[in-house]
């Protein structure tokens, strides 16, 4: 009888060490956040250095072509000059295939063909088309003209325990954090889902901000649920993984190392007091 406090203190250890983690699951307290009023959506705005493509169509293609790049443009500069805003971005394995896109300048700007210098900055792919449109019908250039804009470049990037890290493309106005992290195949399981960092850059000043992936009210209510281009997202390795990459492997804080001299110091406790 005298033998049962050890016993019972190495099924604690064991049953402590097999307890599941519960700062796993996402979303823990969904359903108490029901109604919640979401913030507004926060699409993306045209910062310098951003790269556009746009395209006018009309019932007329040959009116409308002095204001669609090409390949044979004259203006046309390889990727990274200076000399122009209009750059050449090589896509595919070959080379020959191009997307010609306009890139913002310093002040704000495109040099759009015919109309000029065009400020973009701060504004969305669909206020930029809707501009270039207005000022077509108004100077009588193209009747009923189709303006697309798209994006090139925009992108976040995506660091530490997530399966597939690295940069992540944009395509869409509207980019979540969860669109983040499902690009690049969810976090690992030694990922620290309460404490993932975004980092920004606003106005030349650098931001973070944390999120607690388990609450779903910390999530949506965060300021860095919608990313903006050039956003760095970083996940957390949470402790066991710490452990594990430790230089001595510091293997003596894995759970099985306790369970094992649990086990050990019963089996002394009890051929002792016999």
């Amino acid at each position: 009888m005298k033998h049962y406090p050890l016993l019972l203190l190495a099924l604690v250890l064991l049953l402590g060490s097999c307890s599941a983690p519960k700062n796993v699951a996402y979303f823990q307290n969904a359903q108490d956040v029901i109604g919640m009023t979401l913030q507004n959506e926060q699409p993306f705005r045209l910062r310098p250095k951003d790269k556009i493509n746009i395209v006018v169509n009309s019932t007329d293609p040959m009116l409308v072509q002095q204001f669609n790049l090409n390949a044979t443009s004259s203006t046309m500069r390889p990727l990274g000059s200076n000399l122009s805003p209009q750059t050449a971005i090589g896509a595919g394995t070959s080379g020959n295939n191009l997307i010609l896109a306009y890139t913002v300048d310093e002040q704000g700007d495109i040099d759009f063909p015919v109309l000029g210098k065009i400020a973009v900055e701060g504004k969305t792919r669909q206020e930029v088309a809707a501009y270039i449109r207005s000022r077509l019908i108004e100077r009588d250039l193209v009747k009923d003209p189709i303006v697309i804009v798209e994006y090139v470049n925009l992108g976040v990037v995506v660091l530490g325990e997530v399966n597939r890290p690295g940069r992540v493309d944009v395509m869409k106005d509207y980019f979540t954090i969860l669109d983040a992290i499902a690009a690049c195949g969810d976090l690992t399981i030694t990922g620290e889902r309460e404490n993932v960092t975004v980092f920004r850059q606003v106005d030349g000043e650098d931001q973070s901000f944390t999120i607690n992936l388990c609450d779903r009210q910390d999530v949506l209510s965060s300021p860095a649920f919608y990313l903006q281009q050039n956003d760095v997202v970083y996940v957390s390795p949470n402790n066991k993984r710490k452990r594990e990459a430790h230089a001595t492997g510091n293997t003596f804080n894995q759970p099985a190392i306790y369970i094992s001299l649990a086990s050990l110091l019963t089996t002394i406790a009890v051929l002792i007091f016999r």
